[in-house]
């Protein structure tokens, strides 16, 4: 990598007013999957909830409260869905033998219609369950081409989703 002598460092502030006070709001959002792997755009909800919230400054965290679903930030493109699917594929593939699956030998957290779902539980280990994006002016802050998913991994079902926003408001 080429080290940069001179680098150009732009910046722009955005300072929550002196008599704005702390915040936290909190909304669920329930999303329900059709298919899986799923990328289902949620950008606009949670921008209705920013807004919702009345906070001018801050942050939103979305965490998803499951362990076979994540939330994460990329572009929205089909082409780009099937590589992520893939590559998710690849790295845990929901046709190889895990121990979790084997119903013979597991003794915990049974519930009936389970499911063979370890390679789920394998994705979601490397995603997570959280995505903090920052507020500014009552927006999101994105790129021109980022957007706000819930990856379904396992097999369609509702999702629940908290949607929590803290920061400055104008009270």
């Amino acid at each position: 990598m080429e080290a940069i002598d001179n680098p150009t460092i732009t910046s722009e502030i955005a300072v929550a007013p002196v008599n704005a006070q702390y915040r936290i709001s909190a909304e669920y959002l329930e999303v329900t999957p059709t298919a899986t792997p799923q990328l289902i755009d949620i950008t606009s909800k949670v921008a209705e909830v920013v807004k919702h919230s009345g906070i001018v400054h801050g942050q939103a965290v979305i965490f998803c409260r499951h362990t076979t679903a994540s939330v994460v930030m990329n572009e929205d493109e089909p082409l780009l869905h099937e590589d992520i699917a893939e590559f998710l594929e690849g790295i845990a593939s929901s046709t190889s033998s895990y121990k979790h699956d084997d119903f013979a030998i597991r003794t915990e957290n049974l519930i009936e219609d389970h499911g063979l779902n370890a390679h789920a539980h394998l994705k979601h280990l490397l995603l997570g369950a959280t995505l903090t994006v920052p507020v500014v002016d009552c927006n999101l802050v994105m790129g021109a081409w980022q957007r706000v998913f819930l990856l379904e991994m396992d097999r369609p079902r509702p999702r629940a989703l908290l949607v929590q926003v803290s920061g400055a408001d104008l009270a």
